[in-house]
């Protein structure tokens, strides 16, 4: 089961406080293991505030209003930052359809001064899973998985990622609630 370049989504019953109601991205997937970016939880930090603290002077005001994602429980002081369409930056990995995700303080330093990809989403830390963990987690329910769309990565609002991102797969994530009494 090849899951790169998929969509992740939580299942309504999925307990989990760093997954509950998520969208995560993968971006790398073997036997080894899963890596993705939680693409629908904000973080309470603006872009520019985090450049700040590495020194990065922000030019591009739309860039220093970016709200930053909890990408995941994983590093959670590591950046990653998906974009599209792929450069040529120091770090970075080209997953597919065009997306790639970036590590390096290049693109960090391009997107402060306007001349970053034309797309991007900037994130906190990662999800990840060992060899197998994921694959038990999809088996036992816990997530839906489809192909991923760059429109809901780059295009949507975060709250509106997660039920987007399921009726892709033609699915109502709310008919599927173990939550009695909503309409």
């Amino acid at each position: 089961m090849e899951l790169l370049n998929h969509f992740l989504i939580a299942m309504p019953t999925l307990a989990d406080p760093n997954f509950s109601r998520t969208v995560t991205y993968v971006c790398a997937h073997s036997e080894e293991g899963a890596m993705g970016i939680v693409i629908n939880r904000p973080l309470e930090l603006r872009l520019g505030e985090m450049l700040g603290h590495l020194d990065i002077e922000v030019c591009d005001q739309r860039v220093a209003q970016m709200q930053v994602l909890q990408g995941g429980p994983v590093q959670q002081e590591r950046g990653f930052v998906l974009h599209s369409p792929p450069g040529k930056w120091e770090a970075v990995l080209e997953v597919a359809d065009g997306i790639a995700v970036a590590t390096s303080r290049d693109i960090l330093a391009a997107l402060a001064e306007g001349e970053g990809p034309e797309h991007s989403a900037v994130a906190l830390g990662y999800a990840g899973w060992g060899a197998g963990q994921l694959e038990q987690e999809l088996a036992d329910n816990a997530w839906l998985s489809g192909p991923a769309d760059s429109a809901i990565i780059f295009g949507m609002s975060f709250e509106e990622r997660w039920d987007a991102a399921a009726r892709l797969l033609g699915v109502n994530l709310e008919l599927l609630s173990s939550e009695v009494g909503h309409a």
